[in-house]
């Protein structure tokens, strides 16, 4: 299945058809739905009431579910109408990778409209004109996927808002009702085992979560591939199971080239630093080795609450999960490190930290942390990047 990277970067979004085909629809329905089987069975157990109360309920993971009677459900992703999309368009082809596997739900009560938002925001990320010139100069780390097994019509999107920071029209509608049609707002209407793949940084909305029935398959391709559990692997098949194994091999050597960035800071050694940053994501330009020394200042943070138990404004669910989109590794990740090693890390990392933040407390609507914080949500000031921050421990 051809897609066009241009028409990404340009909408934010490309509707492709049949990406599931006619004659795989009804077969997957059922494993699906022996999936949603197994988690209402855990949820129940564990009393916990999502499917009975939440809005959207998620199969989050749901590769910790499958067998080899369901293992289609991962394998989907593997497929060319999906993974050969994903080549086509990711910043590193070859680094391509499955990297999240949920399932969204109907309700069982309507609960209406949701709100606006791009899926970012700037505490464990980086500001939005920051990732928006990265995307424009590299291409997208990170893409994501809805692919209804029924019909939907529950996604909007604002075309090209990916590109840009909200209007002022946009940000009035937003803080006076973000449930209700964006100016210049679309559906994305989707037939069975249609898909659209999408950029993060997007304004889109989830229309109406009523009781209509919905089982939309969501998820992403990466170039950060990480699996904190890889059991499901035996259940697949083994050309799966292999392409897999690659990715998590994949995994370790990007874990291995953050921890040498992380180690050549301490030690103030340049070459092997420049070394691992321009590993993690080859190729990349000034814009987008930018964006990978904020998110190092982010695991230089992550890995300073894990080891120094520290009490601040960096809640502890932003360090104790690991993150698909960027380099945050997540809690293992930081075993590697001493809380000496932490400290001296952070000595240097804090400048980094300092232009991500302000002052006074900011906000901008819209975005998936919906309270003031002190770090910037839009820009930061210009004359930032890593010739920057390597002359500050070098000089």
């Amino acid at each position: 299945m051809n897609s066009n990277l241009q028409e990404l970067l340009e909408n934010g979004f490309i509707i492709l058809r049949n990406v599931i085909a006619p004659n795989d629809l009804e077969s997957l329905r059922k494993k699906f739905e022996t999936l949603v089987h197994r988690q209402r069975k855990i949820w129940h157990e564990e009393h916990i009431d999502t499917w009975e109360t939440g809005a959207q309920p998620r199969l989050s993971n749901y590769e910790r579910l499958i067998d080899e009677d369901t293992a289609a459900t991962v394998e989907m992703w593997q497929q060319e109408n999906t993974l050969g999309v994903a080549h086509q368009l990711l910043s590193v082809p070859d680094h391509t990778s499955v990297s999240s596997m949920m399932l969204m739900c109907s309700p069982q009560q309507d609960h209406g409209p949701a709100a606006w938002h791009r899926d970012i925001h700037p505490l464990d990320m980086a500001p939005m004109a920051v990732l928006q010139r990265d995307l424009l100069e590299n291409g997208p780390k990170y893409i994501q996927w809805n692919v209804p097994l029924y019909d939907d019509i529950v996604f909007w999107a604002v075309p090209g808002s990916h590109r840009r920071l909200n209007t002022y029209e946009e940000n009035r509608q937003l803080e006076e009702n973000p449930r209700v049609p964006m100016p210049g707002g679309v559906p994305i209407e989707l037939n069975a085992g249609d898909g659209v793949v999408y950029v993060n940084y997007l304004l889109h909305w989830g229309s109406n979560y009523s009781t209509t029935l919905r089982r939309t398959i969501h998820g992403g391709h990466s170039i950060f591939p990480c699996y904190s559990d890889t059991e499901f692997m035996r259940h697949v098949s083994a050309n799966s199971r292999a392409e897999f194994q690659s990715w998590n091999q994949l995994s370790h050597l990007k874990q291995n080239l953050t921890e040498q960035a992380l180690r050549s800071v301490i030690n103030k050694d340049s070459d092997s630093f420049w070394e691992a940053i321009r590993g993690l994501q080859p190729g990349s330009g000034d814009k987008g080795m930018t964006v990978l020394l904020i998110y190092l200042s982010k695991a230089a943070y992550h890995i300073l609450v894990h080891k120094q138990s520290r009490n601040s404004d960096f809640p502890r669910w932003a360090a104790d999960n690991q993150h698909p989109i960027s380099i945050n590794w997540g809690p293992q990740f930081s075993e590697r490190f001493t809380a000496t090693d932490a400290e001296k890390l952070w000595g240097n990392f804090s400048m980094v930290d300092r232009y991500l933040r302000s002052e006074s407390e900011q906000f901008a609507p819209g975005y998936q942390n919906r309270e003031p914080m002190f770090y910037y949500f839009e820009d930061i000031a210009p004359n930032f990047g890593v010739e920057e921050f390597v002359n500050s421990w070098t000089d």
